[in-house]
């Protein structure tokens, strides 16, 4: 929406430089106009190699600008961030790498490599040296959430601020929905880790997506049909329980993490899909009680809001940005 407006101003003005007589019709045309729309809004697909493995990200956005880090969550990739990057590389530099084994990245096999939130944790953390990023602010998002909170609480000077969506740090955030996989985390069985497979089936990636959606018209099937092209590689299945079965070193940290969130008070941006199943609302509020400098909004979507609540989500960021002197 926000590049649409920007397409039609510009449009505006080519027609008053043409009015002036500096240019004439026949010298601007649509490709120009767009080309001129689109310079701070690129996104680049590139690759990086951290820890011996190849790292897919997309990258928009003047470098000289603040950097905010896009961590995505299960089982998805950087593709969920495809139109808030461009809304945000306008005033900032826009990081979103795939980890290892979702996305564009690779996959290496599981006797090569750990598939835990420690180890992807450390890949982000070399993909930032990699990069020469040492500031930053982090959108952290499902998996995002642990993964980020492992290197904030490591680096608390290097984080500028976080916006969280839908990412846990909190016991009363796991209800309902993680009854299946605490039952794994309890009995480590092929018979256990079963169930769990349906979640990254086709009707459970759908489900992901569209369920607590108030219009399930708006949410793209590509996105699911996208995942799956991660999800079928050989043993990624394997690779997914195994994450499902390390998310239980997660909880051990949450006190770890809210004393980070005393100590240092990083300023905080929580626009949170209050429809979420996976991730509810319950999980939102103890934020309250550890961040004073806390701007907080629950969404009337499900677990993907930026699928339905991308443009709001987008001027709640660069509000909150501007707001905490980040520019």
């Amino acid at each position: 929406m926000k590049t649409q407006v920007k397409i039609t101003v510009i449009r505006f003005a080519v027609l008053a430089i043409v009015a002036l007589g500096i240019f004439s019709f026949n010298t601007i045309t649509e490709k120009t106009i767009n080309s001129i729309s689109q310079n701070t809004e690129t996104t680049f697909h590139k690759n990086v190699t951290v820890n011996g493995v190849n790292i897919y990200y997309r990258e928009a956005g003047d470098v000289n600008k603040p950097t905010i880090l896009l961590l995505h969550g299960y089982p998805t990739s950087s593709h969920m961030f495809r139109n808030l990057i461009t809304d945000l590389s306008v005033r900032y530099h826009v990081l979103a790498p795939d980890y290892p084994g979702f996305g564009r990245s690779d996959q290496p096999m599981m006797k090569e490599f750990d598939y835990t939130f420690d180890n992807m944790a450390n890949i982000v953390e070399g993909f930032l040296e990699e990069l020469n990023v040492e500031k930053y602010s982090i959108y952290l998002m499902d998996y995002g959430a642990p993964i980020g909170f492992r290197i904030a609480a490591k680096y608390p000077e290097r984080v500028e601020s976080l916006i969280i969506q839908n990412g846990n740090a909190y016991e009363e955030g796991l209800k309902d929905f993680w009854v299946p996989i605490k039952k794994y985390w309890n009995d480590y069985t092929v018979e256990n880790g079963k169930p769990l497979e349906g979640f990254h089936s086709p009707d459970g990636l759908k489900w992901q997506y569209t369920h607590g959606v108030q219009d399930v018209s708006k949410i793209s099937p590509d996105n699911w049909n996208l995942d799956l092209q991660h999800l079928t590689r050989e043993e990624n299945n394997e690779i997914q329980l195994a994450m499902f079965y390390d998310y239980r070193t997660n909880v051990p940290l949450y006190p770890e993490w809210q004393q980070y969130f005393r100590d240092h008070q990083p300023p905080t941006l929580i626009v949170w899909g209050k429809n979420d199943f996976i991730f509810p609302a319950d999980g939102a509020h103890p934020y309250k009680k550890d961040l004073k400098n806390l701007e907080f909004h629950l969404l009337d979507t499900g677990h993907f809001a930026l699928e339905e609540k991308g443009d709001e989500i987008a001027d709640y960021i660069l509000n909150f940005l501007q707001k905490n002197n980040i520019k």
